[in-house]
């Protein structure tokens, strides 16, 4: 179960031959005999499920029922597999067992491949696993922590000599981490161990606290191969991380704050999860080494944190962030989380939260980015950047050319807020 839910769907061989099925099972299910009737029939079926997709995407887009309208890549690969699939029923009308039979599996191949597709555009779910919200339980070996480690006196690089024996890359894998404040419901989280991590008299090193989408899963893959590329250019020098769950087990959209609806979210990423890494791993004991970081819902879930609690974390990375957490929904989210109370909503803006402490933000520093292609981050980030620019935050913004809000946003977005980050964490120069 382990290997199927491990298996890639993004890249590796699954696409491809999902595809060259697709096409095989079209070519067999489209010599009809019968003649000119039969074929029309099934040509009208096919017809008549490329034209359902178009009205269900159009439908979607036009009452925002998944926030920001669907990318143009949902809208093909739908068609295609509806309109395949429509060929494929058409095929169970007066047609001999083996082409039913063929036809049943057809359904399924089609359906599976245009989920494969869609999946692929949007780069998110890298794994079967992933896809179904499974993150397999793969529990990491952590070595021995020496907790509360003080800062270094200089910079990590200057100091750090990489032995013969360090590993050529880092250690991925989940951990548990009690909910003993907060009660929350989270999934295990993701865990990053970098090749410095690995060795015999280790050094403390820098923590990222970081949060991916939502619907998502705290899965560590994207944020470990970007550290891991950082790695190899430092001596395998990179921070320690930790892909902490902020929308638990039922995934639901919790605006990363304390409510009886959802449960308590943002304790149990400030406290429970703060806790445990200070706990469990060998990370340096100070916020001016600590990341907060996130992607879309947990981009904006980590600028709130650093708004909040400074006093955690020095440095936050947010890649396409929403410009609030609950910002997708906003009516329902005011209405469950903040029993009704606009006051209280407004109140939890990171753009208020940071007009309101101007000068608490000294030294801190934010890196923002978000796709070109995607106008609404783009907006959010240019504003709430803004607001932490003005707050006091030393501030970068970079518009990724050509990125939407899917995969290449994320992994083009984690180059740039990592690679800020590491003279600010001591790991290489400024």
């Amino acid at each position: 179960m382990h290997t199927l839910l491990a298996l890639p769907i993004i890249d590796g061989p699954v696409p491809w031959v999902l595809g060259g099925l697709s096409v095989a099972l079209i070519l067999v299910l489209a010599v009809r005999p019968g003649g000119a009737r039969q074929r029309a029939r099934a040509f009208a079926a096919a017809a008549a499920g490329a034209l359902l997709a178009l009205a269900v995407y159009l439908v979607v887009n036009a009452t925002g029922a998944f926030g920001d309208p669907l990318p143009g890549f949902v809208l093909w690969s739908a068609m295609a597999a509806c309109g395949a699939i429509g060929l494929a029923l058409a095929s169970f009308r007066r047609s001999r067992w083996w082409r039913k039979v063929v036809a049943g599996i057809a359904v399924a191949v089609f359906a599976a491949s245009g989920v494969v597709a869609v999946n692929a555009g949007f780069g998110i779910n890298p794994t079967l696993g992933s896809l179904f919200g499974v993150v397999p339980a793969d529990t990491i070996a952590l070595p021995p922590s020496d907790a509360g480690d003080d800062p270094p006196d200089q910079p990590l690089y200057e100091t750090w000599h990489a032995p013969a024996d360090m590993p050529a890359t880092g250690r991925v894998g989940t951990a548990e981490i009690p909910a003993t404040v907060s009660g929350f419901d989270a999934r295990p989280a993701g865990i990053y161990l970098p090749p410095a991590a690995l060795v015999a008299d280790a050094p403390a090193l820098p923590v990222i606290v970081f949060m991916m989408g939502q619907p998502g899963n705290p899965d560590p893959s994207f944020l470990a191969a970007t550290l891991d590329a950082y790695a190899a250019q430092h001596d395998g020098l990179a921070p320690i991380a930790v892909v902490a769950d902020q929308v638990g087990a039922n995934v639901v959209d919790t605006a990363c704050a304390d409510s009886t609806a959802y449960g308590n979210a943002e304790t149990y990423i400030t406290k429970d999860v703060v806790t445990w890494v200070k706990a469990h791993l060998h990370v340096i004991d100070d916020p001016r080494w600590w990341v907060i970081g996130g992607y879309s819902n947990g981009g904006g879930c980590a600028i709130t944190f650093a708004a909040e609690h400074p006093e955690l974390w020095k440095n936050v990375m947010d890649i396409s962030g929403e410009p609030y957490p609950g910002s997708e929904q906003p009516d329902n989210i005011e209405k469950t989380v903040y029993g009704g109370s606009t006051q209280a909503f407004e109140a939890s803006k990171p753009v208020n939260i940071l007009a309101a402490h101007p000068g608490a933000y000294d030294g801190m520093a934010a890196a923002f980015t978000a796709g070109g292609d995607d106008p609404t981050y783009v907006t959010a980030a240019q504003t709430v950047s803004a607001a932490a620019q003005r707050a006091g935050m030393s501030v970068s913004l970079d518009i990724i050319p050509g990125a939407g809000h899917t995969g290449d946003a994320l992994t083009s977005g984690l180059q740039i807020t990592v690679g800020k980050m590491y003279p600010a964490l001591g790991l290489s120069p400024g």
